[in-house]
């Protein structure tokens, strides 16, 4: 049988400076690598015990999103270890350790106050060993989120390393000046890359051998929820109709001034804004009567909250901090059932603008008109081909092609290694 050639090497310690899919689902693209599909269907039967060992710099329990949809559906099946960045803290370093969920274990270091980056490097690398150990964490898959974790992480040598490269970190806001030598490294060492979005496939697979576009997917049945809920949360309640809403972080890939100018131009309209602020002032937000921060919310609660709009929104702005992302929240609102208004975010419009899912408009006039339109719309067959087009992108499918293709690399080198081990035997006898 030819075989999808991976990474199989053995590698050596370096000193540290510091459910089985029932079909496969349609490739979201036309341009996606060629051969996953015969590398999805030829995956091999053989399998081994590990764990998953995540090294993160998002919190667990901050937004629900990428990380926790995946790593929820691979606790199914594997014991999972969030790592997380650590936090300063008075007394002695230690590792926290609690379990969120059923299967997944979240890590989070605690480093004393004063700790110089150099030392915590150090630090952390020794509280994963102990965690490694205490956890008796032998075999194990490593999936990076973050390339800076490979400062206290690239002695380890596990079976297989994943980079699940979900946004463009160099260009956010505060990024270390070695995030680009580190993630340099990290490609150097991972056997497979799933990236967030095409553009950010698009970025990523001249550097890699096994780039595989993975864009955001969705639990339809979560947030078609929204189309039969009735009645407010009480704090919406009172907010007067036409709504529209976003939800997410509010960060600086908020487009503040778009904001700003929907609520001068149509002072009747009322945004609802759901989420943490981050690495932002919140001074600097747009402060209206008509604009209206109500905090983050549980995943949970978040159909009851969309079910009361009018129209969902994307209101980032166009810059590099959005130039790779792929919104979450896009196919989200859509299975809600909402008409959904973004500004022209490249995976945005590709696959959904170009698709008539959502109305695309990158000035402010233009937003307003897009939003008119979408308030006076007959949503029935845009629903209709909505939730056609959603059906074939579950966050089950996703984890089970991410799984298989993990699977297929484990695989490959246990075959390597039983062929090394053979040879040496034979030759031995010799």
């Amino acid at each position: 049988m030819q075989r999808f050639h991976m990474r199989a090497e053995r590698r050596d310690p370096l000193v540290p400076f510091s459910r089985p899919p029932d079909a496969l689902p349609v490739r979201p693209f036309d341009d996606e690598p060629p051969g996953i599909d015969r590398v999805l269907a030829q995956s091999p039967t053989r399998r081994r015990t590990f764990d998953v060992v995540v090294l993160s710099h998002l919190r667990w329990n901050f937004v629900f999103q990428r990380p926790q949809h995946l790593l929820s559906r691979c606790a199914r099946q594997r014991r999972v270890f969030f790592v997380e960045e650590p936090i300063l803290s008075d007394g002695p370093a230690h590792m926290d350790v609690t379990t969120p969920r059923p299967g997944v274990w979240v890590a989070v270091p605690h480093l004393p106050e004063g700790t110089l980056a150099r030392e915590a490097e150090v630090i952390q690398r020794r509280l994963l060993d102990e965690l490694l150990a205490a956890r008796r964490i032998h075999s194990f898959v490593l999936w990076y989120y973050t390339p800076m974790a490979m400062a206290f992480s690239r002695h380890l040598a596990p079976l297989a390393t994943i980079y699940d490269c979900m946004d463009e970190l160099s260009a956010f806001a505060g990024a270390p000046p070695e995030m680009h030598t580190r993630e340099k490294e990290l490609l150097a060492r991972a056997d497979l890359v799933f990236t967030g979005g095409q553009t950010l496939y698009e970025a990523k697979r001249g550097q890699h051998p096994h780039v595989f576009a993975f864009p955001s997917s969705v639990d339809v049945a979560h947030f078609a929820r929204a189309r039969h809920i009735v009645g407010d949360p009480a704090d919406q309640s009172a907010i007067p109709h036409p709504r529209l809403g976003f939800f997410g972080v509010i960060d600086e890939r908020m487009d503040r001034d778009l904001l700003a100018g929907i609520a001068k131009a149509r002072p009747a309209w009322h945004l609802v804004m759901i989420g943490p602020i981050a690495k932002v002032d919140p001074t600097t937000l747009p402060n209206a009567p008509t604009i209206h921060y109500l905090g983050q919310k549980e995943y949970g609660d978040l159909p009851s909250y969309l079910a009361g709009w009018d129209v969902a929104l994307l209101p980032f702005a166009i810059n590099e901090s959005t130039r790779f992302i792929s919104p979450t929240k896009t196919p989200e609102y859509l299975a809600a059932g909402k008409p959904v208004v973004s500004t022209p975010i490249r995976d945005v419009v590709r696959p959904y603008g170009v698709r008539g899912f959502v109305r695309i408009a990158g000035t402010i006039p233009g937003f307003v008109a897009a939003v008119e339109d979408a308030l006076r719309e007959d949503a029935a067959e845009r629903i209709r081909r909505v939730d056609a087009f959603l059906a074939q992108e579950s966050w089950d499918r996703t984890w089970d092609r991410m799984y298989r293709l993990i699977e297929e690399v484990i695989d490959t080198a246990a075959e390597e290694e039983d062929r090394l081990d053979t040879f040496a035997v034979a030759t031995t006898a010799d």
